[in-house]
């Protein structure tokens, strides 16, 4: 991984979590991860393995929208798709330090994800 770029590492680790291979993911990731989430702070890897676990095996599709990179910073714009939505935009802004992701801002509309109630 040396050699990769920022830009490299980010798209290997969301590959990898959004077909539903967290551990690859992770290896991307830093042990001191800080990612702000809505709704919450995660802090360490653990913390972040469980969040992107808890919601990879509602994917059901990915539709990527824009990527935009800054050096070691990197933004991610798609549409994580799920039998919930389709339509529902997600943004990252990834920075990346000695190989590793270290801190994630993650946005998204927590409320398109949840299955419409049932009459």
């Amino acid at each position: 991984m040396a050699d990769e770029t920022a830009y490299d590492i980010v798209q290997r680790y969301h590959q990898a979590w959004t077909s539903g291979r967290i551990d690859t993911a992770m290896d991307f990731v830093a042990d001191g991860i800080t990612c702000r989430a809505p709704g919450q702070d995660l802090e360490g890897k653990d913390a972040y393995r469980q969040f992107i676990a808890g919601f990879a095996p509602q994917l059901t599709g990915i539709a990527d929208i824009a990527e935009l990179v800054d050096g070691q910073s990197v933004a991610l714009f798609y549409y994580p798709q799920t039998a919930a939505t389709s339509k529902a935009p997600a943004a990252e802004l990834f920075t990346v330090a000695d190989g590793l992701i270290t801190d994630s801002v993650l946005i998204f509309d927590r409320l398109s994800y949840v299955p419409p109630a049932q009459s």
